[in-house]
């Protein structure tokens, strides 16, 4: 579990095939502290698991499913990456409860500057629209937001200069996809309700 707040950004240093998908290797130095092998990194939005780690960063292999279901198999040495470590019973719960499984892919269809910050107009797949609402938790690319406009056809985000800086978010440009996460309280509901 993660809480959608990004602790680092990381950059690709190599991308390498495997039998059942591909390994990454991102260059990192705030997330390497109490990270280890077999724990869990939440790479732009998607939990993978380290097997492998040095002084200057740590590997994850990712499998096929996830690099279709994700933007992970688009990444390239030198992309930029949102790093957050998985939350321990001492993290600050600031955002809200990420699992790091990516629901699908969306493209970013309007930025409009808003005070210090921009609001960004994503496109609603069809697929998850059931599941966001207004005011309602939304993860993008591992960074937690709150749904501040909602429509048909697309969602909104408020993004604030400091996460802009901070994440991967604040270059992210028209066209462009993002991995996204939507609440996983919806999906339990959804769920039971059926079952009644």
């Amino acid at each position: 579990m993660f809480t959608g707040i990004v602790e680092e950004l990381g950059t690709v240093r190599h991308v390498g095939q495997t039998r059942s998908g591909s390994r990454l290797e991102i260059a990192c130095a705030r997330v390497l502290e109490r990270l280890s092998v077999d724990d869990s990194v939440n790479v732009a939005g998607a939990c993978l698991t380290v097997i492998d780690r040095d002084d200057r960063g740590c590997a994850s292999d990712v499998v096929a499913e996830t690099i279709a279901r994700t933007t992970l198999g688009t990444l390239l040495r030198g992309s930029r990456v949102n790093l957050e470590r998985a939350a321990t019973p001492q993290t600050a719960l600031g955002g809200h409860f990420v699992q790091g499984q990516v629901d699908g892919t969306t493209k970013l269809v309007a930025r409009r500057a808003e005070g210090e910050g921009a609001r960004l107009r994503f496109a609603l797949p069809k697929t998850t629209a059931r599941y966001v609402v207004m005011k309602g938790f939304i993860t993008i690319d591992g960074v937690s937001f709150i749904v501040t406009g909602l429509g048909k056809t697309y969602f909104e985000v408020a993004l604030r200069r400091h996460t802009a800086e901070r994440t991967t978010l604040g270059a992210v440009g028209i066209g462009e996809l993002v991995n996204i996460e939507v609440d996983v309280v919806a999906k339990y509901v959804e769920r039971l309700l059926r079952k009644s």
